[in-house]
């Protein structure tokens, strides 16, 4: 017992030392790079601001959010605080800006993270679908994936071609050249990964997996989740060449072997810290690589960073 109180509290200090860390290099380095002071007029249709017809798919830095769908998961304050890590619905993530995103699905077709289940996936269509309605030119990334330990849902593929055909960007290495104006009427990027189903092929309505790749780094520390971060962004190619989407997960999580296990307090130890990132994504030489950002609680500072280093790349300053 009292080794384990001791683990305890060197993991506490471990923690604080690391946010601290990151709190000095932002009062040394700032939060400045290309584009961090601009704030768009309309979050709800930036891609239509910054225009459709010079915005390239590869300049985009995408909004994210990660475990999208949760806003309603379990039962409030009691299994939510371990399972939520967003608070607002899909649409008024779009709203917001969001414009890429993580819904993890079940056997019947309910979202779910973990053990924890939520609405029908049919809510996030219905979602997206308005938010479609009410806009013109904004391109989404929508990222759906059988959860570990789950089994996919039956002919889900054909499934989301029946909700989603028309509004599908199909597969095509092409798309990350073209500009938005290009794509359009189509708006959605589907990328589909099941467990054990056949993946989508080059072509299809659907996305593979390796069209949207990570590093997912299982940790509560923030210091060593940003630097993970940057190292493994340093490894990629450059978004001008490259042929799939490449995530940073601005996120902490809760980890077996520490006793805070609520989402919320865990991923506040890092949430402030993307706009530290992009300026030290410039610092570190790998700003170029940088395409996707992601996120535990999204909200408008985040969006407009993201949103303000794609307005410095169409415009030749980044």
């Amino acid at each position: 017992m009292g080794s384990q109180v001791s683990k305890q509290v060197e993991r506490r200090k471990t923690i604080h030392t690391e946010k601290k860390a990151l709190v000095e290099l932002r009062q040394t380095a700032g939060e400045d790079f290309p584009g961090s002071d601009y704030r768009p007029p309309d979050r709800k249709k930036w891609m239509t601001n910054l225009g459709s017809e010079r915005t390239r798919v590869n300049q985009i830095v995408w909004p994210g959010t990660h475990d999208s769908a949760t806003d309603d998961i379990g039962i409030p304050f009691i299994t939510r605080p371990f399972a939520q890590c967003q608070s607002l619905s899909i649409y008024d993530q779009l709203v917001l800006g969001t414009r890429l995103f993580d819904i993890r699905i079940q056997e019947n077709r309910l979202v779910c993270h973990g053990i924890l289940s939520t609405y029908s996936v049919d809510v996030v269509f219905a979602d997206v679908k308005k938010f479609l309605a009410e806009t013109q030119s904004e391109i989404i990334i929508l990222e759906i994936r059988t959860e570990f330990g789950h089994n996919d849902p039956r002919d889900f593929d054909k499934y989301v071609v029946e909700q989603l055909g028309d509004h599908l960007i199909h597969n095509d290495d092409r798309v990350f050249q073209k500009t938005i104006k290009e794509l359009l009427p189509r708006r959605v990027i589907c990328i589909w990964k099941p467990r054990k189903s056949p993946a989508p092929k080059r072509g299809d309505p659907l996305w593979s997996g390796g069209y949207l790749k990570d590093n997912w780094i299982n940790t509560d520390l923030p210091w060593k989740k940003f630097e993970s971060n940057l190292q493994f962004l340093a490894a990629q190619a450059p978004v001008s060449s490259r042929k799939y989407f490449y995530r940073v997960e601005n996120t902490v999580t809760p980890t077996p072997d520490n006793p805070v296990v609520c989402v919320k307090p865990v991923t506040r130890r890092i949430r402030g810290f993307a706009r530290l990132f992009i300026n030290q994504s410039f610092a570190k030489g790998v700003a170029d690589k940088l395409q996707v950002l992601s996120t535990d609680f999204i909200d408008a500072d985040f969006v407009d960073a993201c949103v303000g280093l794609t307005s410095a790349r169409i415009e030749g300053k980044a």
